[in-house]
């Protein structure tokens, strides 16, 4: 009687904690699905913070497993254990009379609440070390699945060690009939055939297929298609012309320059033209809070190495380096041994000129309501900004709906 009392409260109890993760989950499977597929949703209310942002971990490839959000890996969890808690009714359904291999269901209740923990600790590293970015809802399914294993395993002798002893025995034990080992292989060839579809094809994560896009370009360290002076590309007069706008401390602007100077590699008939658009108030009126402090000086520093020939070189070291302050910047240049005249390079930077002209590339974006970087303007026309969601291949793929004409390559 006691026993039974006691098993009732703890399925009830782990029943609550289930439904509870479930309302997160699928409140996680939303913000997953607008921060991926709608360009037009609002931040979701736990994305307060530079840290505190889910929407900005739902960005990411981390947010998915072999191409399935996690959102929804924690979805089948509360389910596989909602079936674990109901298992002794739905096995004496006759077309379920399978389920009765599940002979220890808190055993196997307390393993899945520990392995999942333990997943949620690496996952919550990955977070902090990693992306440096926090969500709290995942924080909210990490303590669930503490709570889960912690009230299953009550009463199991030997603890958790105990549970994921006899739930192995149990696993064993149910395979030792052929016709339940042919069945759990039919199982998982399915499964492992729908993991692979979706990590190939990555239709549930644009994270994932954009990072295989531009993946080259994220993890180069240097930028191997840099070249020196001030053309990239065609000096041709009816070249392609792209424009292309950016901010030193942008990440993503790194990425696309090394984008831009491949592209003059496969295409005959474009040229790269830069543009300054620095999002630090040093020298960008319009902004209301400090943000990318230092690409002003840097902006001004290689819009002076243009006067010496030498930008291109110095905007690729820049995006590299990202030095912060002029006295950095410099000292990064005379490390650079580019040849630069450096006495005449700091009195051009402080050049008004210099200065009116970063000031009009702002106020051209200001005037189209834009404010933000990388972005791009072909041929005079519009203002695009960000890495197309293709990638590079896209990228490729709009240059040439431009007129832009691949180089012919032999191997």
């Amino acid at each position: 009687m006691e026993k039974g009392k006691s098993e009732l409260t703890k399925t009830v109890t782990i029943g609550v904690l289930v439904l509870i993760g479930v309302l997160v989950t699928i409140d996680l499977a939303y913000i997953y699905y607008q921060a991926n597929f709608n360009q037009y949703a609002l931040p979701s209310f736990c994305s307060v913070s530079e840290l505190v942002d889910c929407d900005g971990v739902a960005r990411t490839t981390e947010s998915q497993f072999f191409g399935v959000p996690l959102a929804y890996w924690g979805l089948s969890l509360y389910a596989f254990i909602t079936m674990l808690l109901s298992v002794d009714v739905l096995k004496k359904v006759p077309f379920l009379k399978f389920l009765e291999v599940f002979k220890n269901k808190f055993h196997y209740i307390a393993s899945l609440g520990l392995i999942s923990f333990t997943i949620s600790m690496i996952l919550l590293c990955v977070s902090l070390f990693g992306i440096h970015k926090i969500c709290i809802m995942c924080a909210v399914t990490y303590c669930l699945n503490l709570l889960i294993g912690l009230v299953a395993v009550r009463g199991i002798e030997g603890g958790f060690v105990g549970a994921i002893k006899q739930s192995w025995k149990d696993f064993v034990d149910a395979l030792k009939p052929v016709p339940y080992r042919i069945a759990f292989t039919v199982v998982m060839l399915c499964a492992v055939g729908f993991l692979g579809w979706t990590y190939t094809t990555a239709v549930f994560s644009p994270a994932l297929k954009s990072h295989r896009a531009i993946g080259e370009f994220i993890d180069a360290k240097t930028n191997k298609y840099a070249i020196k002076g001030n053309l990239l590309g065609s000096k041709a007069e009816d070249a392609i012309v792209i424009e292309v706008y950016s901010d030193y401390m942008c990440p993503m602007c790194n990425v696309f320059n090394m984008m831009v100077h491949k592209l003059v590699t496969d295409f005959d008939n474009i040229r790269i033209e830069h543009h300054s658009l620095p999002l630090d108030q040093k020298c960008n009126q319009y902004l209301r809070t400090p943000f990318h402090e230092g690409s002003c000086d840097m902006a001004r520093f290689a819009e002076a190495a243009y006067k010496q020939g030498k930008f291109w070189e110095v905007n690729s070291l820049f995006f590299e380096k990202k030095p912060q302050g002029e006295e950095e910047i410099i000292e990064v240049l005379e490390n650079a041994h580019y040849g630069l005249d450096m006495e005449q390079l700091k009195k051009d930077a402080q050049d008004p000129e210099i200065m009116a002209k970063i000031q009009k590339d702002i106020k051209f974006a200001i005037d189209l309501d834009q404010m933000g970087t990388p972005a791009i303007v072909i041929n005079g026309g519009k203002f695009e900004m960000g890495i197309p969601r293709g990638g590079y291949p896209a990228l490729k793929e709009k240059v040439k709906a431009n007129g832009g004409k691949p180089k012919h390559k032999f191997f």
